[in-house]
């Protein structure tokens, strides 16, 4: 009796594949969705997607067209400069300290297999200056930038202090947003720069200490290989991160609703979609710079 319910069990599951039927757990209890379902929810999240988008697109045009207008926001970019900047330096200088450090042990030892450990050097050191440095500071770094600006952001949209800057004549954007992005997009190439001197750094110290390379040639062998363009090719990213994270920061600040849980729920957002956004645009920004230099 049992094999019997197996069998017609099994021979429904295939009945359901074969026109469309798709199973979930949901709550403890078996779903079915058809395949008309599936696809209406896809294209839900897909509009969804573009939607936002769109409003993020539209934030950062509005943004800099405000920005334009007398008077100038100087005093309010040199606070955002020293809140984004001098507040990130400690999380900069232990990551890339130590992502450096990391990086040379693994390719040290890989190396070391192949009798090719005086390459360690060179790979540190080029592979530092195009891709580590700029994107994992961007993402170490939006990361509290984005999930900062959309808590301020948000507190002040759901305790109603945008409309209150609306009412007294004053734009949100020029007041709020433009100065955020033009401080992220100043602050993340210096970081950049300093994550690149530190994570070499790192790396020429471990080597040094564990694997018997010397500094000087450790220096040597890195400033030989590591070009100008190189080193303008990693750069050359950083004012793009700096822009997606405050723009994605300050867009999910300003659609926050819902009290304090709209708060977190707009700030984990940020945070997602800002790291998403920086992978993304990492490579579409990689393919340019090899065209570029």
């Amino acid at each position: 009796m049992t094999k019997k319910r197996e069998v017609t069990k099994e021979k429904k599951l295939k009945a359901d594949d074969a026109a469309g039927v798709s199973l979930s757990l949901q709550d403890g209890q078996l779903v079915t969705k058809t395949a008309p379902q599936l696809k209406a929810k896809f294209s839900g999240a897909l509009t969804h997607m573009l939607q936002q988008l769109g409003s993020t697109f539209r934030l950062f045009v509005g943004a800099l067209r405000a920005g334009t207008r007398r008077p100038f926001e100087f005093k309010a970019i040199i606070q955002q400069i020293e809140a984004l900047g001098v507040t990130s330096l400690w999380i900069v200088a232990v990551s890339s300290l130590f992502i450096g450090m990391v990086m040379a042990v693994q390719f040290a030892f890989g190396l070391r297999k192949f009798g090719g450990m005086e390459y360690t050097p060179r790979v540190i050191a080029l592979s530092f200056a195009r891709e580590l440095a700029p994107t994992l500071t961007a993402i170490i770094v939006g990361g509290r930038i984005g999930a900062g600006m959309a808590a301020e952001v948000g507190s002040m949209s759901v305790t109603e202090q945008i409309d209150a800057i609306r009412a007294l004549g004053a734009d949100p954007l020029k007041k709020l947003v433009f100065p955020r992005l033009v401080a992220s997009i100043i602050v993340l190439p210096l970081l950049c720069a300093l994550a690149l001197v530190l994570g070499v750094g790192g790396a020429m110290g471990i080597t040094a200490a564990q694997f018997g390379i010397s500094m000087p040639f450790f220096l040597q062998s890195a400033i030989s290989t590591v070009t100008m363009k190189d080193f303008i090719s990693g750069l050359f990213k950083a004012p793009f991160f700096g822009a997606l994270i405050a723009i994605i920061g300050c867009h999910y600040g300003m659609n926050t609703r819902g009290g304090t849980a709209g708060v977190g729920v707009a700030t984990t957002k940020a945070v997602v979609a800002t790291s998403i956004a920086i992978f993304i645009a990492d490579f579409f920004l990689t393919k340019i710079s090899i065209l570029l230099f």
